[in-house]
Order: structure tokens, then sequence, then C-alpha cells
């Protein structure tokens, strides 16, 4: 249920000469709120991403989804047809870490200029290819609670090049939630087991939830393997993690 009155806009986040394509979520009133940088499926800041960030602002949080794609296709936006997912992969493929760090860099030092943002008090929450980069953005020093859904490649690929974004995991320096489904043909269970070895070797703060039966996808209501309790049940623990980590600061 939501909690609070919330006012949304499309803004632009400068990085340089790069004008980021975002949308923001607000509490409406007085008082500063812990802020949360959403980061989009390979379908781009779509219908579902913004759903999400206004869901998320309903809860007490400033939130904002840069475009990932921006310096590939501004304004992208598509749906889930097969046409459309080889298409978002085709852009996932182009990304490179190193671009993806400095724009979501760039998003928190939006937000910290807002007036309405407690700037210690930042996390983010990825979906599929954003569950990837938002490990990714764990390794950000402002970056305090991460929530990663259902990210691909983790154990064996990092945007761009150079060795698996698993080899990382010692850079998180705040807390990490991550969610998959053991129906997930995209992730197999050896990869998540990796993660939560890794996760456990270099003492970070973490959680692993699997849910029976969910598949790749499982929390986008618009998606085929939408899955009801497992998507219910996340959206318990992300809030968990976000008022436990965040609302305490």
């Amino acid at each position: 249920m939501a909690n609070f009155e919330i006012s949304c806009e499309h803004v632009k986040v400068p990085n340089g000469d790069l004008q980021i394509s975002s949308y923001i979520a607000y509490p409406v009133g007085e008082g500063t709120f812990p802020a949360i940088v959403i980061l989009q499926e390979i379908f781009g800041v779509n219908a579902h991403i913004r759903e999400v960030t206004e869901r998320i602002a309903s809860e007490g949080y400033v939130a904002i989804a840069p475009a990932l794609y921006q310096r590939l296709a501004p304004d992208f936006e598509i749906g889930y047809t097969a046409e459309d997912v080889e298409l978002g992969r085709r852009y996932k493929e182009q990304t490179k870490a190193s671009e993806l760090l400095s724009d979501i860099q760039a998003a928190i030092a939006y937000l910290k200029s807002q007036s309405s943002v407690k700037g210690d008090a930042i996390g983010c929450i990825g979906f599929c290819f954003g569950g990837h980069v938002a490990y990714l953005a764990a390794t950000l020093p402002e970056m305090k609670a991460t929530a990663s859904f259902y990210g691909a490649g983790i154990t064996t690929w990092t945007p761009g090049s150079g060795q698996p974004t698993l080899a990382r995991t010692s850079e998180i320096a705040g807390t990490l939630y991550a969610f998959f489904g053991n129906q997930d043909a995209s992730i197999p269970a050896s990869a998540v087991e990796q993660i939560e070895a890794e996760l456990q070797k270099h003492h970070i703060s973490h959680r692993v939830f699997i849910y029976d039966g969910a598949e790749h996808g499982f929390f986008c209501d618009r998606r085929a393997s939408y899955n009801r309790t497992a998507a219910a049940d996340a959206w318990i623990q992300v809030k968990q993690l976000f008022s436990q980590v965040l609302q305490a600061v």
C-alpha cells in the first residue's frame, strides 16, 4: 500500500557532455528522504520500470531511473517480443562497465543535489541486465543498499571486457540482497552458488533469495514469466532492506 503521495517527471542528468534521460519520482511534502537508483532491464526505462520507480517513491524514497542505453539509443523503450529481446540484448552487449558506473555516479550526484534527498542514504535496485549492473553499482562507495534481481552473467562476464563482475565482490561496501528463481534458464544454480560463496568469502553483508518455480523476469507483471508469489515476497524483502539500511541513516 502506498504511504506517500508522489510527484513524477522526466529529467536530464548531466554527465559531462552527456545528458542522461531519467525518470524521477519523489514524495510530496516537507522533509528529506533516502534515494534509490532504479536500473532497467534490457527493455529500457519502459512502463514497468517507471511503475517500479513510482512504487518505491510511494514508500518514502526519491527514486530515479536513468537510461542505461543513453549513449547508444536515446529514449530507448521497447516491449517484450522476441524481436524486442534481440534488440535489447544487442545494446546490452555494447555497454561498458566504466560508462555504466560513471552514469550511475552522475545519477547519485543529481540526487544529492536535490534538497529533499538524504545524501548519505543511497541505494539501488536492478532487474535482469539491471540486476547485473546493480551488482556493479554496489561497488560505488555511496551505495549503502543494493537489490539485485536475476542478474545474468555476473560470474562469467562484465559489460565491455575484463574479468567477470563477480571478481569485484570485495569492493562492495554496503548490504546486498540478490534474488533468483530456480527455474531461470539464464542463470544456472551453480552461478547462484558462486555468487553466494563470493559474498561470504569477502564478508559482505548480504542475503540471497531463491524462489521455487520462478523463472527469469519473475518480478515483472508485464512478462509471461511473472510469478505473483515470488514477486510479492521479494518486494517485502526489498522494503525491509531499504528500510533497515537507509531509513536508519
